[in-house]
């Protein structure tokens, strides 16, 4: 894989949260009901099919600390800011209801069968087709890019607002097996 660089695009290949919403409702037993099921599935098919790309540089699947954890990973690496597009990032929403309701933010929360890539923005659209016809990729999306700046994690509103995603200081989903 090739080094991270500015430009380059940040994907993920499918709704963030669902696995840690699905076990946090399991075992603290708040009394709601719904058709969230946990995304836990193997990442195997989702990496193979983007593997050969000449523009990949990086793959990780964000199961502890979520999305955003990832995302501070790879820009205290590198050096550089990931900017993401909060409207591009798919989020469920029972997901998003349940997050709201019990004060958690879906980024940092547990998923079990996704994929955080960064890949060159020319394999962007590849790596996104690529994963799409497999059945845990069908909701895969391009939620930011790689730029310089500041090593920061930095979520971009539909509003036009900007919100500055901290390190994860603990862990809401401990540790399970």
């Amino acid at each position: 894989m090739q080094t991270i660089q500015a430009g380059d695009a940040i994907l993920v290949s499918g709704p963030v949260g669902d696995h840690g919403i699905a076990v946090m409702l399991a075992r603290e037993q708040f009394g709601l009901k719904g058709e969230l099921a946990s995304d836990s599935a193997s990442v195997l098919p989702l990496t193979q099919a983007v593997l050969g790309l000449p523009g990949l540089r990086f793959m990780r699947d964000p199961t502890r600390g979520g999305l955003a954890t990832v995302a501070h990973e790879i820009s205290r690496a590198t050096g550089l800011q990931a900017d993401l597009q909060q409207a591009a990032i798919p989020v469920r929403d029972q997901v998003s209801a349940v997050c709201e309701m019990l004060g958690y933010d879906p980024y940092y929360l547990a998923c079990e069968g996704r994929v955080v890539a960064v890949v060159a923005q020319a394999d962007a659209a590849a790596a996104l087709a690529a994963w799409r016809v497999l059945p845990d990729g069908q909701d895969a999306a391009l939620i930011g890019h790689m730029q310089p700046g500041r090593a920061q994690v930095v979520l971009h509103t539909p509003l036009g607002g900007t919100r500055i995603l901290d390190e994860l200081e603990d862990d809401p989903l401990p540790r399970i097996c």
